[in-house]
């Protein structure tokens, strides 16, 4: 249990996948304007991530990995240049079913979110997950963990950038720095903050 924690909370704040590696930017600045919609999108990212990472662990594991079909008799074969493909197939049918449930359960945040829903499927932050799996060679609990944590400090960072920006509505701000300008300064910080994070050992 130590050791699945310790994954989780790496990945939540030492390798966090928005404000170290400054994946997923394009959705993390396009819906991070309100702390409510930040929030719907950052739960739908802990969704994905929770789901996708466990089940391309497997996916690599058991089909794709250099003997990873030893269990079929072809052990000789090597089918982890599929990886990118089978991973974005798998990231694309998650969200899908997530965008039908949300749909379905949550019409406005369905229509608040538009169309950066589904382009999680193209998400570098939910693919980056993924494949860092394989990198690291995660078995399934630590994937979990893995998936769950990058998740969870994806969404910490837009939810935290949301609220600022939201504060930023009421301060004067120079001419040349409205809008994105503000913006790209804001997430710098908070990149430093997060980096200095960096060589952290979690105990």
């Amino acid at each position: 249990m130590t050791d699945f924690i310790n994954v989780m909370l790496y990945a939540m704040f030492v390798e966090n996948l928005a404000l170290v590696f400054l994946l997923g930017m394009c959705t993390y600045l396009a819906v991070s304007k309100r702390v409510e919609t930040a929030i719907g999108l950052g739960v739908a990212v802990i969704a994905v991530q929770t789901l996708t990472v466990p089940l391309n662990n497997l996916i690599y594991q058991w089909v794709l990995a250099p003997g990873a079909l030893s269990w079929a008799g072809l052990a000789a074969y090597d089918l982890s240049f599929l990886k990118l493909v089978v991973f974005i197939g798998v990231i694309a049918a998650s969200v899908q079913i997530l965008e039908v449930l949300m749909d379905r359960f949550s019409p406005v945040l369905h229509q608040t979110l538009g169309i950066y829903l589904p382009l999680l499927t193209v998400n570098c932050a939910i693919l980056g997950g993924s494949l860092f799996m394989v990198q690291r060679d995660y078995d399934l609990i630590d994937s979990v963990a893995y998936g769950l944590g990058s998740g969870l400090g994806w969404a910490m960072a837009i939810v935290l950038f949301a609220a600022i920006r939201e504060r930023l509505r009421y301060s004067n701000v120079p001419a040349g720095l409205e809008g994105l300008g503000l913006a790209f300064i804001v997430t710098g910080l908070l990149a430093f903050a997060f980096t200095g994070l960096t060589g952290l050992a979690v105990s």
